[in-house]
């Protein structure tokens, strides 16, 4: 099986420490680089934290992919950094494979369109822990049947972006088979505003912060005399790592963009 080299991007974050180990640990991915903003040093094993790599760290993506000709780049950055590294990634004909969330419709519409140009595969994930991606399936499963619902999202204090990119698509996936309807009383006010949390297509999402959290949601559906709660919790980074590898292996066989693991677990 041929080898799959790989950079990543933002290897000294929580999500980019566990990528490097993944990388490392899998015998038919190469790590070849790594980006970082900081030029303290020249290779992964001298980064505290990370295991010992002579992986070299560059600060110039654009160089660094010209020197080390990588198949895929590990996006795990800021949605700011993360557009101009893909859209870059895609320019030089690499691969990108994207933690990052936070992008609008019009970042993705932009990728989609210039991955369609140069024939190139790309996958963007909001969530790359399986059971979250069965969360979501689940979730759609259910808002054919349940059309009242409210979507909780509950993340660590560092988290930049609320809602969370998970929350949003799951409410995207609800949307695509529930009519709109406003959720609560007609004649409903807040008090304080803001205190029935974000309106997408009058489902309610609500965003929670907290230190000692990783990543958890839930979706709760009611109707008359029941209701139906599915959640799904995230108790370390490591458990999106299947998701990341299930990526990296699949955008390799892929000449598209895709936007959401969902599309690609059947």
């Amino acid at each position: 099986m041929k080898t799959v080299k790989i950079v990543i991007a933002g290897p000294r974050g929580r999500m980019g420490q566990e990528a490097v180990k993944m990388v490392l640990e899998t015998e038919t991915f190469e790590l070849v680089g790594v980006i970082d903003h900081r030029d303290h040093w020249r290779t992964v094993g001298e980064m505290d934290g990370l295991p010992a790599s002579d992986a070299p760290v560059y600060t110039d993506l654009a160089f660094c992919l010209e020197k080390e000709a990588p198949d895929v780049l590990i996006d795990l950055t800021t949605p700011e950094s993360g557009m101009f590294h893909t859209k870059t990634a895609i320019h030089y004909g690499v691969r990108p494979v994207v933690g990052t969330t936070g992008f609008s419709k019009e970042d993705l519409t932009e990728l989609e369109e210039l991955c369609s140009d140069r024939e190139i595969g790309c996958i963007i994930a909001p969530n790359f822990a399986v059971g979250a991606i069965l969360m979501m399936k689940f979730s759609q499963m259910a808002a054919r049947y349940f059309t009242d619902v409210e979507i909780i999202e509950l993340h660590h204090d560092r988290k930049l972006d609320a809602p969370s990119g998970t929350a949003v698509k799951t409410a995207e996936m609800i949307s695509a088979v529930r009519e709109p309807k406003k959720q609560g009383h007609q004649d409903e006010k807040e008090t304080i505003p803001g205190a029935r949390g974000a309106d997408f297509d009058g489902m309610h999402i609500h965003s929670v912060r907290l230190p000692g959290l990783v990543a958890h949601q839930q979706v709760m559906f009611g109707s008359d005399g029941q209701s139906l709660t599915v959640r799904h919790d995230s108790y370390n980074r490591a458990s999106f790592m299947s998701g990341v590898k299930l990526a990296v292996d699949t955008v390799m066989k892929m000449d598209s963009f895709v936007y959401g693991l969902e599309n690609i677990i059947e």
